[in-house]
């Protein structure tokens, strides 16, 4: 046998290292794409879809990477479920009420009129078998939703008239999407669904008469405040704001273990961190609204609040009466509104007192 020389021994070395190297790297590294309902870098929503697939790489050390997509870069916003149950792509991030054509129980896992905080919609989905529901409603379409972002609770909407009373809203045409459409149809008006993209071009051309879209670092950033000051609250349309991570269940569950955690754990975390920015940024969205921008700060009538309020108990009673899961949602979503409503109530007062004692100083 020939005797192997020192330079032999490398040159082989390192041809074994070329031909091996891109193949291990090929099999460590796991390539996904994720379709978004939002405008690139959208404050709020946008920031969260970018946010969840950097960590998602950085916390698998880049075995999963994850390039994200603007709304119709692939596809239009509200076809991304779509997407990811066909296998086109392998995950989106968006919102579940726009899912409400297809499964009307759906809205429960972003929100509902007069519905959970965002802290008790965690609570719901992590201790009061939310999750499980959430996982059953959508096993069917081959994917599954995680919690992933929440821009807080929304304010009420633009409006390019003020809304003095119940006969302000009929024959009114408002962007507004979830439960709340069905509500504001009921008042009297015309909902629309108009993507984020479109909104402050439609309110402008008078296509529209009033937006409702999310709170004010969101909204600013869409411009609506150029084309009126009308800005209304409370925001009962929409007292929460979670996004919502849809990921395939056959890309899911071929990822090995630790993957599958970092993808859970990264969306977790991700709902913390867009609550905590959305706090934190809506507050300074707010003065400048009203500082630099004159914007008006209204409430809506008692009268619209009260009829809302009715109107939604009926639209969520008539979901429950829709499918058989349809029914264990709305039962374990309004028992766990039962649960949380004393000490939510509580912390609402003590939130009183302390404004009560600002003003006074």
């Amino acid at each position: 046998m020939k005797k192997l020389t020192r330079r032999t021994t490398l040159v082989l070395i390192g041809a074994a290292g070329t031909v091996a190297a891109p193949s291990i790297a090929r099999a460590q590294t796991v390539k996904w794409r994720m379709a978004t309902s939002w405008p690139a870098n959208l404050p709020g929503p946008g920031v969260s879809a970018q946010r969840l697939a950097d960590r998602i790489a950085t916390m698998s050390g880049g075995r999963l990477e994850i390039s994200l997509f603007a709304a119709g870069q692939i596809v239009p916003a509200f076809e991304v479920f779509d997407a990811v149950s066909a296998g086109t792509v392998e995950m989106a991030h968006t919102a579940a009420f726009y899912w409400r054509g297809k499964m009307p129980a759906a809205v429960f896992f972003t929100t509902v009129p007069f519905g959970l905080s965002p802290v008790d919609h965690q609570a719901w989905l992590e201790h009061g078998g939310g999750q499980a529901l959430w996982d059953e409603l959508y096993r069917p379409h081959r994917v599954r939703g995680f919690v992933a972002g929440n821009t807080g609770p929304s304010m009420g909407g633009w409006f390019k008239k003020e809304v003095k009373s119940l006969a302000d809203i009929k024959g009114l045409r408002i962007r507004v999407l979830g439960i709340g459409g069905d509500v504001f149809s009921r008042l009297g008006a015309t909902p629309v669904s108009i993507p984020a993209a479109d909104l402050i071009t439609s309110l402008d051309t008078g296509a529209i008469d009033a937006v409702e879209f999310l709170a004010p670092v969101s909204d600013l950033t869409t411009g609506l405040h150029q084309v009126t000051p009308l800005y209304y609250g409370p925001g009962f349309n929409k007292p929460n704001g979670a996004g919502e991570a849809i990921v395939s269940l056959k890309a899911y569950e071929s990822l090995p273990a630790d993957l599958q955690a970092i993808v859970a754990s990264a969306c977790r975390l991700e709902h913390s961190a867009g609550l905590a920015d959305a706090a934190w940024q809506n507050a300074q969205a707010l003065a400048t609204l009203v500082g630099s921008h004159k914007t008006r700060v209204l409430f809506f009538p008692d009268e619209i609040v009260e009829a809302a309020q009715k109107i939604s108990r009926e639209l969520i009673a008539e979901i429950g009466k829709t499918s058989a899961i349809a029914g264990k949602i709305v039962e374990s979503y309004t028992n766990a509104q039962d649960r949380s409503r004393g000490w939510s109530s509580l912390q609402a007062s003590m939130l009183v007192s302390q404004l009560r004692a600002q003003a006074k100083r």
